[in-house]
């Protein structure tokens, strides 16, 4: 996700190499390219869901009417067309966890990392959630998703299990 400098090699993100890139330029590929889903949220919690969600949209310079449309976009796809106005807060943790998606796919990333991304999600907004990575994934885009639920694992593409930092498997699954 272009937070970390390689010790050695090089490292190319869409025929970019990244390893060259100051701070600024790295922040810019970052918006640009990778969509991030934290465990943790890190949504801003003094602003609306909109407005987290909006945020890379301003740091990338997309005008204001479409900025406004794709984050009502985002927010109906993930379930939460109706609760815009509501600061992290007022939110429940599987709704915090749905705005970070949105948060995560506004920008159209090339990449997105995700880091159990249904963790605090029921059964039924899990699968929406899967149901959306799936399409983003037919389109084109490459998903990184870290889980420790293996039904959720088994509906990707590829699985690479690791413990204690090393792979110890790496296997095509059905997608």
């Amino acid at each position: 996700g272009c937070l970390d400098t390689p010790t050695d090699g090089r490292y190319r993100l869409g025929g970019e190499d990244v390893a060259t890139l100051d701070r600024d330029q790295l922040a810019d590929v970052r918006n640009r390219r990778v969509g991030f889903v934290f465990q943790g949220f890190n949504l801003l919690p003094q602003i609306t869901a909109f407005e987290n969600v909006e945020m890379p949209l301003v740091f990338g310079g997309v005008s204001v009417k479409e900025r406004r449309q794709r984050v009502a976009e985002l927010l109906e796809k993930v379930g939460l067309g109706d609760r815009m106005d509501h600061k992290p807060t007022e939110l429940s943790g599987g709704q915090m966890q749905r705005v970070a998606i949105a948060r995560a796919l506004a920008m159209r990333p090339d990449v997105v990392l995700a880091d159990e991304p249904t963790g605090n999600l029921d059964t039924s907004a899990g699968g929406d959630i899967m149901e959306l990575f799936s399409d983003l994934w037919k389109q084109g885009r490459t998903l990184v998703v870290i889980t420790h639920d293996m039904t959720l694992a088994r509906r990707a593409g590829r699985i690479v299990e690791v413990r204690d930092g090393r792979i110890i498997s790496d296997t095509a699954a059905a997608a």
